[in-house]
Order: structure tokens, then C-alpha cells, then sequence
């Protein structure tokens, strides 16, 4: 197996998981500044036994790199927060479908990042991606709780899309663990004063999801995913991503019992296929 097919497998094993953690959106009666806290605090202090385990230096090669990846923590709580913030106002379908457009965002942005040239193509498909989004919407009154949601679920696509950027640029710099274990430290960093301002009544049953949640669909989550950028270009990465709003849909209604309207999985349907299309053109592309 060579090593693009092994960044391939990683990157789909941690879209599953991804998918998944949509659900603790809704299984968690918590502040969703407070369900990140938990996420990344966990997921930190796992990754810190990995990495003395396997006896990894985290020590970095500029110390302009300890800004980026302080940034890019900052970007990940952010990115988390308002994805649970969006499941939460809304639905777990439309918190998942909206941040899912961030292949469009990727498109415009990798441009910039990393100066490749912009296609008319890209642009056509990012638009007929919001056609899709404005399908999932069922109203656009603002003051309804759905279009909230569903606002929220589009920042927390541009948040992400800026993120996975940012780890292509040092996937192939750094091991994922290392790159993983900044991003929630830092993550976790910022997030801590808010357990002291908020003061959450925390139960047990929320502890062990949040376990749960920091250390499965996390530290290893997101530890695969940053991996497999090493061999596979952002743009591909986030087509595959696009499954993610797939798994989620289907937990949610097994799960927890949570039907989207047929309107909802039209426009699914259409941000999924845009996507796929946009897959075999890359690949096409090569």
C-alpha cells in the first residue's frame, strides 16, 4: 500500500468519525464554549501521552511556527464552537450540511495560500453549492432559530477551511500528533477562563461524553486527518470531508430520531453531488 492510498484510508476513517461527533451537540445540555473546552482538554492531555509514549520531540524548527500553530488553535476552537453552536440553534443535518460548504471557501482560498490560479469552474460549482445551502434553509427570517443555526454552521465552514489550510502548509513539516497536540493545547489555553466566567454545572454522564468526544473524535480524528494532508492536496481533502454530512445525517436520525425535511435533503443532496463532481475533475485534473 503505498502512501497516498494510506492518507486516502486516514482521511475517510476520520470524516466517519467527524460525523459522528455532531450527535454530542445535542446529547450535551452544555454551553458549546464549554463542550469545546472538554474536547480539546482531553484530547490534549491524550495527545501528550502519545507523544511521551512514542517519545516524540515537540520542539519546532522557527518560532514563527509556534505562532501559526498558537493561531491555528484559535481558529479550531473557533471553527468547534460555533459548529456546536449551529447543531445546537438548528438541527444536527443543518448544523453539518452548512458547515460543509467549506470546499467552497477552499476554493477561493487556496488560491491565495498557496498561488495556484483560480477556475471558473471552482467558482461555478461554490455557487451551485449555496443554491444547495439556501435549499437546507427553510426560511430566511433572522430572527428564526434554523437561519441562525445555519449562519453559524457557515462560519464554522469558513473557520475550518482557513484551518486546513493552514495544516497543508505543515503537514509535511511536523508529524500530525505534533501539529494536533499545539492545536488543541493552545485551543484549550484560550477556552479555560470561560470555565471560571461561566460556571457550568457539569454531570457525570457529560464528563464521560466528553471524554469520549476529546480523545475518539478528536485527538485521533483529527491526528488521521492532519496525516493524511501530507500526501492528499486540500482541495481533494475537503471533497472527501463532504462526506461527513452523510454519516451525520444517518446518526442523527438512528441516534437520536432526528428526520430531515425533504427540502433539507435536496439541498444535501445537491451540496454532496457538486462535491463528488468536483472529486472526479480534480482527480481528472492530475
Amino acid at each position: 500500500m503505498n502512501d497516498k492510498t494510506k492518507s486516502l484510508i486516514l482521511i475517510h476513517v476520520s470524516v466517519f468519525l467527524f460525523g459522528l461527533s455532531g450527535i454530542f451537540g445535542k446529547l450535551l445540555d452544555l454551553n458549546p464554549i464549554i463542550i469545546v473546552l472538554g474536547r480539546v482538554g482531553f484530547a490534549t492531555i491524550f495527545l501528550a501521552a502519545l507523544l511521551s509514549i512514542f517519545k516524540e520531540s515537540i520542539k519546532l524548527n522557527r518560532k514563527k511556527d509556534y505562532f501559526i500553530l498558537a493561531l491555528s488553535g484559535i481558529i479550531l476552537a473557533v471553527h468547534w464552537i460555533t459548529f456546536f453552536k449551529s447543531i445546537q440553534m438548528s438541527t444536527v443535518t443543518i448544523g453539518i450540511l452548512t458547515y460543509s460548504i467549506f470546499p467552497m471557501f477552499t476554493t477561493f482560498l487556496e488560491p491565495i495560500f498557496f498561488k495556484k490560479t483560480l477556475k471558473l469552474a471552482n467558482v461555478i460549482l461554490a455557487f451551485i453549492t449555496m443554491l444547495g445551502v439556501a435549499l437546507v434553509i427553510p426560511s430566511f427570517e433572522i430572527d428564526s432559530n434554523t437561519t441562525q443555526g445555519a449562519l453559524w454552521g457557515v462560519s464554522s465552514g469558513l473557520s475550518f477551511s482557513i484551518l486546513m489550510l493552514l495544516n497543508k502548509k505543515y503537514a509535511k513539516s511536523y508529524s500530525s500528533l505534533v501539529i494536533t497536540f499545539y492545536q488543541d493545547f493552545w485551543a484549550t489555553v484560550v477556552l479555560i477562563p470561560f470555565l471560571f466566567i461561566l460556571n457550568p454545572s457539569i454531570q457525570q454522564s457529560d464528563m464521560l461524553y466528553l471524554i469520549l468526544l476529546g480523545i475518539v473524535f478528536t485527538a485521533l480524528a483529527h491526528t488521521f486527518f492532519i496525516k493524511g494532508l501530507a500526501n492528499i492536496d486540500a482541495q481533494k481533502a475537503s471533497i472527501i470531508a463532504s462526506l461527513e454530512p452523510v454519516y451525520g445525517i444517518l446518526f442523527a436520525v438512528f441516534l437520536i430520531n432526528e428526520v430531515p425535511s425533504l427540502r433539507t435533503i435536496l439541498g444535501g443532496v445537491i451540496i454532496i453531488l457538486v462535491a463528488g463532481y468536483a472529486s472526479v475533475q480534480s482527480k481528472a485534473s492530475e
